[in-house]
Formats: structure tokens, sequence, C-alpha cells
């Protein structure tokens, strides 16, 4: 599964995966993990060699936590999901995505953690790259505004101060970034299923999903 920032990915492919009796994994947790780590070694995060190096000298794992679906990234045995929401860590994560050694390094683990199959992944290039001939492919969708809207109503909730026009601003600067990387690029897969969530809300796209998925395989 793939589509822009804000668009419902992690949990709409939670909710794909449980009904599927899959594991979930969100690919984008694996490079703000290694935005984290090169950050809290003061690395130069435009040193594509160093944050490289970096990279294959972490001991990676991913495991499921608490009964959940989702296999949550660790890193030298830890937890990475509550370093990798620090304001630091996204402000910089797309540069670490954009290195090209390092989406090669990531691409090699996101394939041998789905090479046995029974996985929904999301991210940017999944469809496109690391999975071409995966048995279903989707692309996710969403007007910038209502993206911007369902940022701004998590953050809320989790009781953090927002500003929706900068959420959008931030938003509208990871697409830049995702689309104009030299090196696998957010894109479509021509045979993608595409569903624009904007007038959906996520239980409703999981359920279109599977019933895409269970047409395709007879059932």
């Amino acid at each position: 599964m793939d589509g822009p920032a804000g668009v419902g990915k992690s949990t709409v492919g939670q909710l794909v995966a449980k009904e599927l009796g899959y594991r979930f994994i969100n690919t984008g947790e694996m490079y703000r993990a290694l935005t984290w780590k090169a950050l809290e070694r003061g690395l130069d995060l435009a040193d594509e060699a160093a944050v490289l190096a970096l990279a294959e000298s972490l001991k990676w794992d991913f495991k499921a936590v608490d009964g959940g679906v989702a296999l949550k990234t660790f890193v030298d045995g830890e937890g990475v999901s509550a370093r990798i929401r620090d304001e630091r860590v996204g402000a910089n994560s797309s540069l670490v995505a954009a290195n090209r050694g390092v989406r090669r390094f990531m691409c090699r683990l996101q394939r041998r953690l789905g090479r046995g199959g029974g996985i929904v992944m999301e991210g940017r290039d999944i469809a496109t790259h690391v999975f071409p001939d995966a048995d279903f492919k989707i692309y996710l969708d969403a007007s910038i505004d209502e993206r911007a809207a369902r940022r701004y109503r998590q953050l809320k909730a989790a009781g953090v101060a927002a500003d929706r026009q900068k959420i959008k601003e931030a938003i509208l600067t990871r697409d830049l970034n995702d689309l104009k990387r030299k090196i696998n690029p957010l894109a479509q897969a021509a045979d993608a299923l595409v569903i624009d969530s904007t007038r959906l809300n996520l239980h409703q796209v999981a359920d279109r999903i599977l019933k895409a998925v269970r047409a395709a395989h007879g059932g």
C-alpha cells in the first residue's frame, strides 16, 4: 500500500491485516528510527556514507507488541515507537529517506520481512519498487485539506498543541520531497487499486480493500 502523508495508510493497513490474519508493517518507522539514531549520534544527515554506515551497524528487529498485528521496529533491542514521534525526527526523516544507499538497505530489510507473505506493508514505493509483484497493490489518496484535518484531529486527541495551517504546510513539503526524490519517488503502480479516501472514513476504506482482495481471490 502506497500513498502520500496523512491518508490513513497505517490505520487502514492494520484494519485490513487484522481481518485477513496478516501482519502489518509501516516502513516509515524504519526511516524515522534511523533518523532518530543519526540525530542521537550527532551525525550530519547530509553525509550519505555515514548515515548508511550507521544503518548497517544497527541491529534491526521487528516484533508484534501487546498482541497487535503491527510489527514494530526495534533498534539495538530498543523499541522506537515513542522516540520517533519527536518533532526533529519528523522534520529530518525525508532527508534520510532520500539517501540512495539507505533506501537500498531498507528495501532489503522490507523484502526479507515480506518474503513469506501474509504481510500488509505500507510506504511510498512498496508496490512500485519493493514488491512490484505483490499479490495486491493499493494506492491511497485524499485531498490536502482532509489530510491536514485528520492529522490535526489526531494531535488534538493526543493532547498535543497543533496549528492546522502549519500541519498543511508540513504535509505539502513532505509531498514535494516524496514526489521529487531521485530514487524510488512516490508514484502509483499501474495496476494498483486507487482509492480516494477524502469522503470516506478509514473503516470504509478498509472494507473497500477487503472486498476487492476477496473478489480477486474468488472469495
